[in-house]
């Protein structure tokens, strides 16, 4: 299924001008924002399993910052999901005005 009009939106925004979208990382994934230090996740759906494969994600990026992009309905959901997972990151609501960290 093609990506929604909002998630384009809200990935090239993490992205910026020196980002890249799409970046290919290890295991045949791709991220959907990196710039040279931080990247970023945008998960919209709230599913748990969706939830955990892009804390996965973000564990493959090796990128120093980590940002996970919800809903913010779905911020205590990714913050468990980031838990189980076991990666340092942050959960951030879309619009950017919350946030929470998580330690592994």
């Amino acid at each position: 299924m093609p990506e929604s009009k909002s998630h384009k939106e809200h990935k090239n925004k993490a992205a910026g001008k020196g980002g890249v979208t799409e970046k290919a990382i290890s295991g045949g994934h791709r991220i959907d924002a990196v710039t040279s230090k931080k990247a970023t996740e945008i998960e919209r759906s709230g599913n748990s399993n969706a939830l955990k494969e892009a804390a996965k994600r973000l564990k493959d990026s090796g990128k120093s910052q980590k940002i996970l992009q919800v809903p913010q309905n779905d911020m205590n959901k990714a913050v468990e999901a980031a838990e189980n997972v076991g990666v340092k990151l942050t959960v951030r609501n879309l619009s950017g005005t919350k946030r929470r960290y998580v330690k592994p």
